[in-house]
């Protein structure tokens, strides 16, 4: 069960197994592993996941594996990846629990989850969707009633939705089973009570039991102190000064000729503390806060919100009948009150809130992670006017969370909070304090008195920053050093991408913007995506990487919809490196395609995005492609994709590099010159001496599974199966095209 075997990681073209968390083997290499059907397998890429392996078809490549699009992101690698395939023994969990988007984790209980991962291999970090598995289904389970649940639970979207495993009991790789308990992250684990924020109080229900005959109980949150709310204090000082003239100086405004009354929308990135700014806030000027949780209410039946909210409204008068100034405060706003297609209970809210703000001493908060997609009637004069906007917090407001956050725990003295926080890019609030929680759990877990700085590092392996979510890559220990030969490609990539994240003060000492993007051309399979993790890596950068085609969309809108939201996910999670793969499929030459005006559209909103009014702000945008003269040229102008790096083909010497670096795992006969047959291969790509070597260790294997080491004939016999991938036309076009770029 020791075996251990490299492979080429592919998309399955398999309906069946997509989002299912299984991987396809070649018989041979199946036998080879030792392995029987449906057994766990771990994988190795940038990173370790685990997933349940099947016999693919006997007649495909043997060197090749076939997974889905989650497990490829799981590993953090790109398809055509090499993957170390191994045997796992896998333990029954005792605990798992997992985050997920906001429709998910207040529609779901926790025993409908459980029923989704029963029977699936987990490992910490992993995204997981909801599809049963129901390939091997375990004994007993009732699929069809499954999958009928999440339908009910959250519509015709549910088979899209994708959970994160955040942490697992026993360590390691688990599967659930139904005695496993499984809990949302911060939230109700099965066969506890969950907890739902109605009318400033918290409405306690049994799981499963409708909220709407709930019984309440209060358990008001406990007001964070302002000094503690690092990375808001103007955004609080200014909520502060508007609450002080609302609530204690209401006929000073009046005298002025302005209204008394208050509303405002406060917007940020999830998990950066917008809820808790504005309770903080209130309780500094003795203002209760009634609360309402937008997505709760927006699941309800329309007369059932209707009274909720109403309830909400009569409790805020009622303080303001007493004497007292109160606060309304309704979260994740753009759920409730969505600005396309807004249902018809949205007139009814909207009626029911200025009705609220009329009220003397009667402030209406609004909170949100995405404030263009509000209900632009919300935000008219006679409701919500105002607005407050939470950054995201920079590395010196991370370290600053950090100290608050650990501030009561028993931490060793070598925990360096300054060096965390430039290893958690896109980090906000909530991601921290689960990093805290998850660093706490492996202390205990060895036994120990005071977190160590191992800990901490151990739990960044597994607590993804929220505002990147799937479309992040992981970039593992990579870094440029480890790429090999390359030395002027590497240079100028440091200089566009990494000096204006690390020396943004040279760049304005000398009174010049720095570089916004650049483009990566050169022949396929020469380690541009590569390069961009070994970037990234070195950069400590967040990589959201999309390829061309994603992009793209039937629908009018909704591709430059999906352009606006990558560049707003870049910002929050910044520095970020936004990673265009494929940019001649999504911003092809304008004019020429015949899609009804699609790819024009999206070129234009990339140049918007790019050199619009609202400038980037620690994103650099890195484009690659094999095909540089499709790109649009507006797109290659100064300002947007300004520098053009081209990244040739391998000569002998880094094909050298490469054959040593991919054999360096791999035991190697002393027939074997990797220097001398580096020579020999003119014409291989990168990926192909990639290939080379995986293959002739697969040739060993053929001749004896006990074989041991690789050798000269293995390597000589590999390149009858292995043929060299470049093309001579298309070196000759792209050598022309960086010539005539000099």
């Amino acid at each position: 069960m020791g075996n251990q075997i490299t492979l080429t990681a592919r998309l399955t073209p398999s309906a069946l197994d997509t989002r299912r968390g299984v991987v396809r083997l070649h018989p041979e290499v199946f036998d080879a592993l030792g392995l029987r059907q449906w057994d766990a397998v771990r994988l190795t890429g940038a990173r370790v996941s685990a997933a349940l392996a099947a016999e693919g078809d006997p007649v495909g490549a043997t060197g090749v594996l076939l997974l889905d699009d989650v497990t490829l992101t799981n590993l953090g690698v790109t398809e055509g990846a090499e993957v170390v395939v191994s045997p796992v023994e896998v333990a029954a969990a005792r605990a798992v629990t997992v985050s997920g988007s906001r429709l998910a984790s207040t529609s779901l209980t926790p025993e409908t989850v459980r029923l989704a991962l029963i029977g699936k291999v987990l490992t910490v970090g992993d995204a997981v969707s909801l599809l049963p598995q129901d390939l091997a289904p375990p004994p007993d389970a009732d699929v069809p009633a499954v999958r009928g649940k999440l339908s009910r639970a959250i519509g015709m979207t549910w088979t899209n939705e994708l959970l994160t495993v955040t942490s697992v009991e026993p360590a390691g790789a688990v599967t659930v089973h139904p005695s496993t308990v499984v809990g949302w992250r911060d939230g109700v684990r099965t066969g506890e009570r969950a907890a739902v924020a109605v009318g400033g109080d918290e409405v306690v229900v049994r799981t499963g039991q409708p909220v709407e005959s709930a019984v309440v109980a209060v358990a008001a949150p406990e007001p964070v102190p302002l000094a503690d709310l690092v990375g808001a204090q103007e955004a609080v000082r200014t909520l502060g000064e508007w609450f002080e003239l609302a609530f204690l100086r209401p006929e000073l405004l009046e005298r002025l000729g302005a209204a008394p009354q208050l509303g405002v929308l406060v917007s940020g990135p999830e998990g950066v503390g917008k809820a808790s700014a504005v309770r903080a806030v209130a309780h500094s000027v003795d203002a209760p806060v009634v609360e309402l949780a937008g997505p709760t209410i927006a699941v309800l039946e329309a007369n059932a919100a209707a009274a909720r909210i109403g309830a909400a409204v009569e409790q805020v008068r009622g303080h303001s009948a007493a004497g007292r100034a109160a606060v309304l405060m309704i979260n994740d706003v753009d759920v409730l009150l969505p600005a396309t297609a807004p249902p018809p209970l949205s007139t009814i809210v909207l009626d029911t809130l200025r009705s609220a703000v009329g009220v003397a001493r009667v402030a209406l908060v609004v909170t949100t992670a995405h404030p263009e997609a509000v209900d632009p009637r919300l935000r008219g004069v006679d409701l919500v006017d105002r607005e407050l906007r939470l950054p995201s917090p920079d590395a010196k407001t991370r370290a600053e969370l950090l100290r608050v956050l650990y501030r009561d725990l028993p931490v060793e003295s070598g925990v360096d909070f300054t060096v965390i926080s430039e290893r958690t890019p896109g980090f906000v609030a909530a991601d921290l304090i689960a990093l805290r929680r998850e660093s706490a759990i492996r202390a205990a877990l060895r036994e120990a008195t005071a977190i160590a700085f191992d800990d901490v590092l151990g739990a960044l392996q597994s607590v993804r920053p929220t505002s990147i979510s799937t479309t992040s890559v992981r970039t593992g220990d990579i870094q440029l050093d480890d790429v090999g030969d390359m030395v002027a490609t590497k240079q100028a990539l440091t200089e566009a991408v990494l000096w204006p994240l690390r020396y943004p003060d040279s760049f304005a000492r000398l009174g010049v913007a720095p570089p916004r993007g650049v483009l990566l051309y050169g022949p396929p399979g020469g380690g541009k995506t590569f390069l961009v993790r070994a970037l990234a890596g070195t950069g400590q950068l967040n990589v959201l990487s999309v390829k061309g085609a994603e992009l793209m969309d039937k629908w009018v809108g909704e591709s430059e919809r999906a352009v606006r939201e990558l560049f707003r996910k870049a910002s929050e999670a910044a520095p970020a490196l936004v990673f265009l793969d494929e940019i001649d499929a999504l911003a092809p030459r304008r004019g020429q395609s015949s899609d009804s005006g699609v790819a024009d559209r999206v070129v234009a909103a990339l140049l918007t995005e790019l050199d619009g009014v609202e400038p980037l702000r620690d994103v650099v945008v890195v484009g690659a492609t094999n095909r540089p003269e499709l790109v649009d040229p507006a797109l290659l102008r100064p300002g947007r994709l300004e520098r053009l790096i081209y990244v040739p083909p391998p000569d002998a010497e880094a094909r050298a590099a490469i054959l040593r670096a991919t054999s360096k795992n791999t035991p190697l006969a002393e027939d074997v010159d990797l220097a001398h047959y580096a020579t020999t291969l003119t014409g291989y790509s990168a990926a192909d001496c990639a290939a080379l070597i995986r293959e002739a260790a697969l040739t060993a294997m053929r001749e004896s599974l006990d074989a041991t080491v690789v050798t000269a004939k293995h390597l000589e016999s590999a390149r009858e199966n292995v043929r060299p991938s470049l093309d001579p036309q298309q070196l000759a076009d792209l050598e022309a095209y960086a010539n005539n770029r000099l």
